[in-house]
């Protein structure tokens, strides 16, 4: 990124003041086989400046929240503020303030690369040449200015990302939302935009991610929430988030047909010091353990010796990713 990256930043909120707050917020949806809690009472504290990561797997609830953060989805309790302003009493004022990035390209295809800037520019409220001013400025900041007349359908996915990121702080959003803002795109560019984000993050931007890449969590994000089932588990930063779940390494197994009851016992490794837990379900087995040194090869020869064929084994030394299934059972990936 250029010089014109220092100007990117907006005024910001004071620092006393959260830039996102909940308070037991909800969501239940009507639906013709009975109601469904989305989002349980969520509690959230999100302070200006802070890059803060929603992790949760699929039908966790986190796009439900960040649906009624953004006020596209009305809560159904609870209260929620973004850059100080509620949620469901102002949502004008909310737009306003934010920056939303979506999975989808919401590109307009019809538009050049600038335009698609000075058009976002103008529709909050800018003059002409002010919104041109200022898509220059972020055309230089985010490496697209060899782009500027380029149609936004000529684009790569980087670039389009890059663009999408750009557009959205056109206004100099309060908090900017990125929902899974790398996904799809190659690990070379993926590594490229998070040191963009890197930047705006430490200018001061506000930043709630949600993604799932937990390297990408580790790599960006102050602290982050797990959620699941519609509650937070667990939030802090990832350092305390190891500690309070045990930091265990964890190690799995999966066989070409299910797993007989036992096998953990013939492999020697129930009860051993450092084991915490093991779970068998289905095809797999799965050891949450401080100790690992011959665990992996304990099970691969017990399931030999029991006729079983090992499709799959992985170690997680821990992480954010042992601890997401230290706390919810699962991979994050479903």
């Amino acid at each position: 990124m250029t010089h014109a990256s220092a100007q990117l930043m907006r005024t910001g909120l004071p620092d006393a003041e959260a830039a996102i707050r909940t308070e037991d917020l909800r969501k239940t949806y009507k639906t013709s086989r009975g109601d469904v809690q989305a989002v349980r009472g969520i509690d959230l504290d999100v302070p200006s400046g802070e890059f803060f990561g929603l992790l949760g797997p699929n039908g966790a609830g986190k796009s439900t929240t960040i649906g009624m953060l953004t006020t596209l989805v009305l809560p159904t309790g609870g209260r929620a503020w973004v850059a100080g302003v509620d949620v469901v009493g102002d949502p004008v004022a909310v737009k306003r303030r934010i920056g939303v990035v979506t999975q989808n390209n919401t590109l307009d295809m019809q538009l050049t690369v600038a335009e698609n800037l000075e058009f976002r520019s103008r529709f909050f409220g800018l003059g002409a040449r002010e919104a041109g001013r200022r898509a220059e400025q972020l055309l230089d900041a985010f490496g697209l200015a060899d782009r500027r007349r380029a149609m936004a359908t000529d684009l790569s996915g980087g670039q389009a990302r890059r663009l999408l990121i750009a557009r959205a702080l056109v206004h100099r959003p309060d908090v900017l939302f990125l929902d899974e803002p790398t996904a799809g795109l190659d690990p070379q560019t993926r590594v490229n935009l998070w040191d963009i984000l890197r930047v705006l993050h430490d200018q001061g931007q506000t930043i709630l991610l949600t993604t799932h890449y937990m390297e990408e969590a580790e790599a960006l994000c102050d602290r982050v929430a797990v959620i699941d089932h519609g509650r937070v588990l667990a939030a802090g930063t990832v350092d305390d988030l190891k500690q309070s779940t045990g930091a265990d390494t964890v190690i799995t197994v999966r066989y070409e047909s299910a797993v007989p009851d036992g096998l953990a016992g013939k492999a020697g490794i129930t009860g051993r010091p450092g084991i915490s837990k093991i779970e068998t379900d289905g095809d797999q087995v799965r050891v949450f353990t401080r100790e690992p040194d011959g665990v992996l090869g304990e099970l691969v020869a017990a399931g030999a010796r029991d006729g079983l064929h090992v499709r799959d084994a992985a170690q997680l030394k821990p992480s954010l990713e042992t601890v997401f299934l230290t706390l919810t059972g699962r991979e994050y990936r479903e």
